[in-house]
């Protein structure tokens, strides 16, 4: 932990407070502030005023309130203190780079930890065949509902022209903090508990304006994906959610490439159309030697209260049965079993969370579709991380 500047070295009050802000967390970079070389100054004055001095990686950072409200509650909680005063610097040239190469841990390649055979965090790419299903829909309420079953997530909108997720979790106007040349996620809004487990990175947040369209062909789309995930510091994730464009273009093929040991869950609705262009999806996945987990059927059906009778009616708006064909064709085909993993009500609450970038399993957890969510989350984290299929790099020994 680097030297903290004080003039009362003696004052005892000096080192509780810095063993209080042994528990701040910065808000994007998630690990404390005393590690990362953030708490430059702690002096008391007049015996009960401490006055501390906070150097922010960069002079707009956007957490930076988050950061002076959680200090000062930190520092307050010393027996003694009665008043602190936060000042705001900003890290040197020299101090970021620092910053930089102890989060990399010496690294200065373009590495994507994601695809070293040791991580443990699994990345899940969210498929479909074709546009229109909800794909992004199922990928914000999935991230968020793993988030409130305390696993720390990472959402990467790999839609690149389509980029939807940002608005979606309301933080559309949102832009990532860089430490040289390291980007920072941007974090969701903390839940009730206070808990910030949710980061989000997308194309969209890069542009100069929302407005700008995004107009690159293969070889640009492979570079930027790179970026996205070798230059963006995700810290400790358990789960990195890709929302992948519709249908088996550039950057499906890509992201095989990057990340070989991704798994893959393809999104269709019931109707025949939807599924059998599904079924390209999932077969894509296993050409770039990725595994299928399964089968997320959206907008399954829509349930309506009877006003004369009271009782619940079922309505198969868009069919029936298309995601439990994909899961059955899918399975033929790769030779192992893929699951239909959930069936999501058709729900116009889910739809108007999107809009509102406020997705329905934070705002209406007892709706069916959020419940359906809600129990896809918990059958991924309790999948665990097995061996099987998984690409581990390993040769035989004498060469």
């Amino acid at each position: 932990m680097p030297d903290v500047e004080t003039t009362s070295p003696d004052n005892p009050l000096v080192s509780q407070i810095t063993k209080v802000l042994d528990g701040v967390n910065d808000p994007e970079i998630r690990r404390p502030i005393t590690d990362l070389g953030m708490v430059k100054r702690i002096d008391i004055v007049d015996g009960s005023r401490a006055e501390i001095e906070i150097l922010l990686t960069v002079a707009g950072c956007p957490m930076k309130d988050t950061l002076r409200r959680d200090v000062t509650a930190a520092a307050v909680t010393v027996p003694g203190i009665e008043s602190v005063d936060i000042t705001l610097g900003v890290m040197s040239d020299e101090q970021r780079t620092a910053l930089r190469d102890s989060l990399k841990g010496g690294q200065t390649d373009r590495e994507i930890p994601f695809a070293k055979p040791d991580s443990l965090t699994k990345v899940i790419a969210i498929a479909s065949g074709k546009g229109g299903v909800g794909k992004s829909s199922v990928t914000v309420n999935l991230a968020m509902a793993l988030a409130a079953q305390g696993q720390s997530v990472g959402v990467l909108d790999a839609d690149i022209y389509g980029h939807s997720v940002p608005a979606m979790l309301g933080i559309a106007d949102a832009r990532p903090t860089s430490v040289e040349d390291m980007i920072m996620p941007v974090p969701t809004a903390p839940d009730s508990d206070g808990r910030t487990n949710l980061k989000v990175m997308s194309i969209g947040m890069l542009k100069p304006r929302r407005d700008q369209v995004v107009a690159w062909r293969g070889p640009i789309l492979d570079r930027a994906l790179h970026q996205m995930l070798a230059d963006v510091y995700w810290g400790d994730l358990d789960f990195l959610l890709l929302d992948l464009p519709p249908g088996t273009g550039d950057v499906a093929i890509s992201v095989g490439q990057k990340l070989p040991n991704a798994e893959v869950i393809v999104v269709t609705t019931p109707q025949q159309a939807a599924a059998e262009v599904a079924e390209r999806a999932g077969t894509m996945a296993s050409m770039v030697n990725q595994r299928v987990i399964g089968v997320v059927e959206n907008m399954s059906f829509l349930q309506v209260s009877c006003p004369d009778c009271g009782k619940q009616h079922r309505y198969d708006v868009f069919g029936s049965g298309g995601g439990q064909e994909v899961a059955e064709t899918l399975s033929t085909q790769l030779g192992y079993d893929v699951d239909l993993l959930a069936q999501v009500p058709l729900d116009p609450q889910l739809r108007a969370g999107g809009d509102l970038g406020k997705p329905i399993v934070g705002t209406a957890p007892a709706e069916p579709s959020s419940e359906a969510l809600t129990g896809l989350a918990q059958k991924l984290i309790k999948r665990g991380r097995g061996l099987a299929g998984r690409q581990l790099n390993l040769q035989p020994a004498g060469r």
